[in-house]
């Protein structure tokens, strides 16, 4: 029993691919982002009022992005802009290829970044998925955008990053 345990924690202790770093994760450094960009405080400040003009701002969206990471709650974010760059995609083939990986990445159960959708959203998304078009994701990125708004943004806007920015 004893070199049983033994033999199951030397395999826990090897460090293979960096696997495990997902399981005992080191402390991100914030994104580096790009100087030019840098909004002024004022344009920052509109931030406040609107999730749309802070996603729309590559900086803004980076700054979101990794204060998201720094709580272990990015995958939202992520979900947003995977259905962003979704509905852009003109060939159906490609289509199919994003609808799917989409799927596999946050909507599935278990899925690595799942998001919290109810499950009649996940229901109306998965058929929408038989044929995709570009509103396959409508009504859940719609959620999704909803949740970051009413819960994400407030608790960014608090945070001392976003605090610098408007100085």
């Amino acid at each position: 029993r004893a070199k049983e345990i033994k033999t199951k924690l030397g395999t826990l202790l090897q460090k293979p691919d960096s696997t495990i770093d997902f399981i005992i994760p080191y402390p991100e450094k914030p994104e580096k982002l790009p100087k030019a960009q840098k909004p002024s405080p004022e344009e920052a400040l509109q931030w406040r009022d609107s999730l749309e003009k802070l996603l729309q701002n590559p900086y803004g969206l980076a700054s979101f992005r990794s204060f998201l990471r720094s709580e272990f709650s990015e995958e939202n974010v992520e979900f947003w802009v995977a259905c962003d760059d979704y509905k852009k995609t003109k060939s159906p083939l490609k289509m199919a290829e994003k609808a799917k990986k989409i799927y596999e990445e946050f909507i599935q159960t278990e899925a690595p970044q799942e998001v919290n959708i109810d499950h009649f959203t996940k229901a109306v998304t998965m058929k929408n998925l038989v044929e995709p078009s570009p509103t396959s994701f409508d009504m859940a990125q719609k959620r999704i955008f909803a949740l970051m708004e009413k819960d994400s943004l407030p608790r960014f806007v608090r945070s001392e990053f976003y605090q610098e920015l408007i100085k």
